[in-house]
């Protein structure tokens, strides 16, 4: 009988900090979904119009869409699903490369570059790639 595997720290905090993201975007998607439901009446009085309304929803799906997918990659990263292993390399991959192209407007942008590389890292560790079955534990 196989033993089960014994999640590291690290990714118990990622999956607990894609929880914690997916409930804010939830929580944004909802408000900008309720701000552009607002009476037709209120938008013509000048808070915002048709069209502003319009894309106010749209974000407010967007952010509904990628809280729900949040959550199930902080999911997949709790249980040692292979894909969550995958999806969280990939999507670290792509911040890296927004906060690359983001460091000219926004100095500050390097700590988020320095957080993602220490998540590219840890990603990479024997152990950790090991429990996503992406590996063999070294002894």
């Amino acid at each position: 009988m196989e033993q089960p595997k014994t999640r590291p720290t690290g990714v118990t905090i990622l999956g607990v900090l894609g929880i914690i993201a997916g409930v804010l975007l939830l929580a944004a998607g909802l408000i900008f979904a309720g701000l552009s439901a607002v009476s037709p009446g209120m938008m013509d009085a000048g808070m915002f119009g048709g069209i502003a309304g319009m894309l106010i929803g749209i974000l407010g799906a967007v952010f509904i869409v990628l809280g729900v997918a949040y959550f199930f990659v902080a999911w997949g990263l709790l249980k040692g699903k292979p894909w969550a292993w995958t999806v969280t390399l990939i999507l670290t991959i792509i911040d890296m490369a927004m906060g690359l192209i983001s460091i000219i407007t926004n100095p500050l942008s390097i700590i988020g570059l320095i957080i993602n590389g220490i998540i590219l890292y840890y990603l990479f560790r024997p152990h950790v790639k090991a429990y996503f079955g992406k590996g063999s534990v070294v002894i």
